[in-house]
């Protein structure tokens, strides 16, 4: 059964004809409560008050989640505050679909309804608040509730959910340049996703796998069906003007069409490389992301950003090219490297330090290790990525708060040649860097330690020379003409995105790296 939970106005009710019209018996949860009540649910509210409507709401909820008659079931948006509908959803047979919805949007499609929760917009907005997590906790994909007519694209990416391996979850990444299923979970790699058929594998041709000679040998053969393998070196260094050469007239030697796929499996590196070549080759064809690093499940692999290096800056060639489909499969982190996985966490609190509340909570307490445990920290992350980018997908604004860190890291990786640090080590420091540009002091302090309980660098090599370093921030790829903007950030959830800054506080904050 697909069950839909969702705040007011999440568009429960449209989904539920867009579903009947797939040939599914779908059954409306305060219809059914009408219906035994014999009056309206506002006159229930009215006549009996709120908790006897949440009684009838709970009795009658359960009796339908236990009917096999019913293929698709709305919930009303109170149903997950009771725990017996929560533990009821959570059984085998069911694949809980949360709508989502912003508050905004929500109080503008129900604010002149007869709802008896939709009068006060304080109180309204209250409820959405703490609704959230339950959604959340019972959800096993989510979708854009007000998306125009999501399910004739989305529908098979949910109804597939029930091959997948348990605990696996799906959210359906939206921005201006398209949409794409995100797969988070444990086995994916090997299952029904990469079958015939499948909603993460797009086309009618074949796939094509792109990796990297440590990756390939690992996971390569739990894709489905591949035609050919095109491998590059490991490592930054791979991610550059030669490697974009040789590797588009590999595809071309192998006869890889526009009507073919490829599967970008491994690091950030491979992801940013393989979608070039994927968006350069006959004009664009489908790339499914498969990050294998913790850098690449929670950042690099969303939002279309792809591209190599030059000697003069990172990131300096490229092009926006959405997936089609990302899967990240959490297992393959078990096999990093410990020096990758720990580079990794860099994304991983940069990423909390941007979302702020919950997430910053959760990351700022997790202890060495537990992250292998934390497929729902990966989803999180992932979640707000993609949010970001659904604003901005052409960076042209809001998405420059994913720079945090990074315009120090990124002129530290380039000093080095990309050769001395890792980008999660990189980017470790140039988070420092920006704290302190910020004048968070104790925030700096945090993340200090935390860097350090997490193994991540928090002295800059004292063979480098802040100077240098200060010159390299100058080529940063988001340099206009008015200088490079920073962004900068007091409190976690509040980051300031095109912040001027003088090259003295730089070096101050670079050289206060050093040992």
């Amino acid at each position: 059964m697909i069950c839909l939970v969702g705040f007011m106005g999440a568009g429960k009710s449209t989904a539920l004809v867009e579903l009947a019209a797939h040939g599914l018996h779908s059954v409306d949860a305060d219809s059914l409560i009408e219906e035994r009540a014999g009056r309206p649910i506002a006159r229930i509210f009215e006549d009996d008050g709120e908790a006897a409507f949440r009684d009838l709401e709970r009795e009658v909820v359960l009796g339908a989640l236990a009917d096999p008659s019913i293929d698709v079931l709305a919930l009303g948006g109170g149903a997950v505050e009771s725990e017996a509908i929560r533990e009821a959803l959570m059984v085998d047979g069911h694949t809980v679909v949360w709508l989502e919805i912003s508050a905004d949007a929500a109080w503008r499609r129900v604010r002149k309804s007869k709802r008896p929760l939709a009068r006060d917009e304080s109180a309204f907005r209250a409820l959405f608040k703490a609704r959230q997590s339950l959604y959340g906790s019972v959800a096993d994909a989510i979708l854009p509730g007000v998306a125009r007519r999501i399910w004739d694209r989305a529908y098979g990416a949910v109804r597939g959910l029930e091959e997948l391996p348990e605990g696996t979850r799906m959210f359906w990444a939206v921005s201006s340049g398209g949409e794409y299923p995100v797969y988070v979970g444990r086995e994916l790699l090997g299952s029904a996703l990469f079958g015939e058929g499948s909603a993460a594998m797009p086309g009618s041709g074949r796939s094509f796998c792109f990796t990297d000679e440590a990756v390939g040998p690992i996971y390569a053969d739990r894709l489905g069906e591949v035609t050919a393998t095109f491998t590059v070196p490991p490592g930054e260094t791979a991610k550059s003007m030669a490697q974009f050469d040789e590797s588009l007239r590999e595809m071309a030697r192998a006869g890889v069409t526009r009507s073919d796929r490829l599967i970008a499996l491994g690091g950030g590196v491979v992801g940013d490389l393989g979608g070039f070549a994927a968006h350069s080759y006959q004009r664009g064809i489908p790339v499914v992301q498969v990050p294998t690093t913790l850098v690449a499940q929670v950042d690099s692999a969303y939002g279309g950003k792809t591209g190599v290096d030059l000697p003069e800056g990172k990131n300096y060639v490229g092009a926006f090219h959405l997936p089609s489909a990302v899967v990240s499969d959490v297992d393959t982190l078990a096999t990093l490297p410990e020096p990758e996985l720990t580079a990794g966490m860099a994304e991983v609190v940069k990423t909390a330090l941007l979302a702020g509340g919950g997430l910053w909570e959760e990351v700022a307490a997790l202890q060495p290790g537990e992250i292998l445990a934390r497929a729902d920290l990966v989803f999180a992350c992932a979640r707000y990525k993609c949010a970001v980018v659904a604003a901005d997908e052409r960076d042209t604004g809001l998405r420059a708060q994913l720079n945090l860190g990074h315009t120090v890291g990124h002129a530290i990786e380039s000093v080095t040649s990309y050769e001395r640090y890792r980008h999660g080590e990189a980017i470790a420091l140039g988070l420092l860097a920006a704290l302190r540009l910020s004048g968070a002091e104790s925030l700096r302090e945090q993340v200090r330690e935390w860097n350090l309980r997490h193994g991540l660098p928090v002295e800059l090599d004292p063979s480098i020379d802040p100077g240098s370093v200060v010159e390299a921030v100058q080529f940063d790829k988001k340099k206009t003409s008015r200088g490079v903007g920073f962004v900068l950030l007091n409190e976690p959830g509040k980051p300031m995105i095109d912040r001027p800054v003088e090259d003295a506080a730089i070096l101050a904050s670079v050289e206060e790296l050093l040992p």
